[in-house]
């Protein structure tokens, strides 16, 4: 089987997919950054075969066959169109796009080319919510009507430790970086993938509420968001209700998802590692099950060894296998450009509602061109741009926020190191 071409975007998260495009058939031909350091690392983990690149125009022109675009978070969409302009099948991080325009133009792309387009979501692909979805599939449950997403990260604001201290200099360039910006709701993907993949609900309106509580007007972080998380619902089409968080700061970190059904209720335990709770009405207990079961599941998997072994619970090598499988077997991946899109649609609307704090905003159909003409033009963003644009809306709920002067000496201080 002749090996796929693969080019990389973007060395920071871009490198951890190398080993699992390695071990998937693949070579990895070419890497694009625009800084040195990392084309350095990249040519220490790869050698002098693949070819590395400053400039993205002299990057797509290698012969590629795929793509992963690993750049900045927020400004992933005009890559990936490129991509798919070259009809060169497109593995893209999240999100998908970072205003509503960008999310139309890309659809309108990923629809003309004969690429394929799927997004590198992976916590869906975690242990405990492949069988959050195998129990929910399997029918015991009956049907869902309500679910919980929680993907809690938190971090020490002071950078008291080395890790810490060392995360900010690897994970921010400045005050103007995207993290810095970064409204709670756009880092949606991580709550809300797993329950949609789980369940096969789509949003259909959204509103958010803001936590408000903003850092220590003495550590080390320049972050122009004053919440520690956004408390997002959706309304879907199948009438099930889903409540999310976007990337949120709550002390003791996890992630955590709920189903809650006809018959009973499925989570993953908090603080366990993992372990499953599955419960059914008493008058509702199928054979072999117990009221109230609690156990840790187990990879059922061809290639458990070296998914064991991968970053975010083994969904990186999953995300990289289903992404070659799809191109090699010209099929629809799940996480395709609708199902991205749609995901983008409540991370900006539901920023917007939390601004409002609350008010519902219906989710485009990005299959509909009425729904797609809607946003043709609406390019607002809360970021700023490696082209020197700025943001066009607020970041936080309350617009005045910014953070003191003693945080941004302090983080800068860790970033010269």
């Amino acid at each position: 089987m002749k090996k796929l071409r693969i080019g990389i975007f973007g060395f920071c998260r871009g490198a951890y997919y190398v080993d699992h495009l390695l071990t998937n058939n693949t070579s990895v031909v070419a890497v694009c950054d625009k800084r040195k350091d990392r084309l350095e690392q990249a040519r220490k983990k790869l050698g002098d075969t693949t070819q590395y690149y400053e400039d993205f125009e002299s990057f797509i022109n290698h012969p590629l066959d795929a793509v992963v675009i690993a750049n900045y978070f927020h400004e992933h969409t005009e890559y990936a169109i490129r991509c798919l302009e070259k009809n060169i099948h497109v593995l893209c991080e999240c999100i998908s796009n970072a205003t509503m325009a960008e999310g139309v133009r890309l659809v309108e792309a990923a629809e003309k080319s004969k690429a394929i387009y799927m997004l590198a979501e992976n916590y869906p692909y975690m242990l405990f919510n492949q069988e959050m979805k195998r129990i929910y599939e399997g029918g015991s449950l009956g049907k869902c009507f309500y679910a919980e997403g929680e993907y809690n990260h938190n971090g020490d604001p002071y950078c008291s430790t080395p890790d810490a201290w060392n995360n900010i200099k690897v994970l921010f360039d400045g005050e103007k970086h995207w993290r810095c910006h970064l409204p709670r709701t756009y880092y949606v993907t991580h709550s809300l993938a797993p329950i949609m993949y789980a369940t096969g609900a789509t949003p259909i309106r959204v509103t958010a509420m803001p936590v408000y509580f903003p850092l220590p007007k003495d550590c080390s972080r320049a972050s122009y968001v004053g919440e520690k998380a956004a408390i997002i619902t959706t309304l879907n089409n199948d009438n099930s209700v889903f409540k999310f968080t976007g990337c949120s700061t709550f002390g003791a970190s996890d992630n955590s998802y709920r189903l809650c059904c006809e018959k009973g209720q499925i989570e993953n335990i908090r603080g366990t590692g993992g372990k499953i709770m599955l419960r059914y009405d008493p008058w509702q207990i199928p054979d072999g099950r117990e009221e109230n079961n609690f156990y840790m599941p187990k990879w059922n998997d061809p290639d458990a060894k070296l998914i064991k072994n991968t970053g975010h619970g083994g969904g990186d090598f999953c995300v990289v296998r289903e992404f070659i499988s799809c191109v090699r077997e010209n099929r629809k991946p799940d996480f395709d450009v609708y199902f991205a899109t749609k995901m983008s649609s409540v991370a900006i609307l539901g920023h917007r509602s939390l601004l409002e704090f609350g008010m519902p905003y219906d989710l485009p159909n990005f299959k509909n061109k009425e729904d797609r003409d809607k946003y043709r033009n609406d390019t607002l963003s809360p970021f700023y741009y490696s082209d020197g644009r700025e943001p066009t809306i607020a970041p936080c709920s309350d617009p005045d926020y910014k953070p003191s002067d003693r945080q941004i000496e302090n983080f800068n201080k860790v970033l010269k190191g």
